[in-house]
């Protein structure tokens, strides 16, 4: 008769537990995978999957048992390990949103908003456009195997333990913060200042022939401009984006080292 001893099923469910956390809150947290239009289910599933995959190759585990105050707390670990790496890689596409804010403010269309299921409020319409054009270039150049990759590193930069996690690595993601406005201002920047341009023109336009309308043409030229500069800068976002998604998926290395 087959049986199963309280330690056996207690190694099983460490081996399985403990790294599905870590993976499915990064699988929550991340871009592409954690985005509200992907239902709860299929994270989970997607979670489970991979780590059935991953806790074999692990190793031996803590000895301590699941649902004592030392499983929990390594659980609260793998969490907060998980949340930030995918918010590391979420930063990325918020500074492509920023972007689209940026530009839209610039092109006159700030008004031009819907309600955003991912923010749970309202975003530009142009912003929404930057994030979903990111995540096809995400999902093109394998960026979503990239980041499960070096989720899969960090259990060996990070094993999983009851050790406190440093300081360095929350430190680390915070600054990282900073990459929203450095990197969103300038990929912004070839738009914001072709539109300072033509409104510096429509300014010197409005003193020299004030019976032209500015007010009439300027909204129809500031968007047309806009249009114009961002279906120029197409072609060389892949390249930026790409960069970008590198820079990302390094930093998360750095923020699993600081974790340490």
């Amino acid at each position: 008769m087959f049986s199963v001893t309280y330690a056996q099923l207690n190694a099983w469910l460490t081996a399985f537990l403990w790294p599905f956390v870590r993976i499915l809150a990064l699988v929550a947290t991340a871009p592409v995978f954690g985005n509200m239009s992907v239902s709860t289910r299929v994270k989970i599933g997607l979670g489970a999957f991979i780590t059935i995959i991953v806790a074999p190759t692990l190793g031996a585990m803590p000895q301590a048992t699941v649902f004592s105050a030392a499983g929990v707390w390594i659980m609260v670990n793998q969490f907060l390990i998980g949340a930030a790496l995918g918010l590391t890689m979420q930063i990325v596409f918020t500074a492509i949103q920023a972007t689209g804010e940026f530009v839209g403010l610039g092109m006159g269309l700030g008004f031009a908003t819907f309600f955003d299921q991912q923010a749970s409020g309202s975003s530009a319409v142009l912003s929404s456009f930057m994030n979903v054009f990111a995540m096809l270039v995400f999902l093109v150049l394998d960026g979503h195997l990239q980041m499960v990759s070096a989720l899969i590193a960090t259990f060996q930069s990070v094993p999983i333990s009851s050790d406190l996690l440093g300081a360095g690595g929350f430190r680390s993601l915070a600054n990282w913060g900073s990459t929203i406005f450095s990197a969103g201002l300038l990929l912004s920047l070839p738009v914001v200042a072709a539109l300072l341009i033509a409104n510096l023109a429509l300014g010197i336009l409005n003193r020299a022939a004030p019976q032209i309308g500015v007010f009439q043409i300027g909204f129809p030229l500031t968007m047309l401009v806009g249009m114009l500069i961002l279906q120029l800068m197409v072609p060389n976002l892949i390249p930026f984006f790409s960069r970008l998604f590198d820079t990302g998926i390094e930093e998360m290395g750095r923020v699993a080292a600081g974790l340490r």
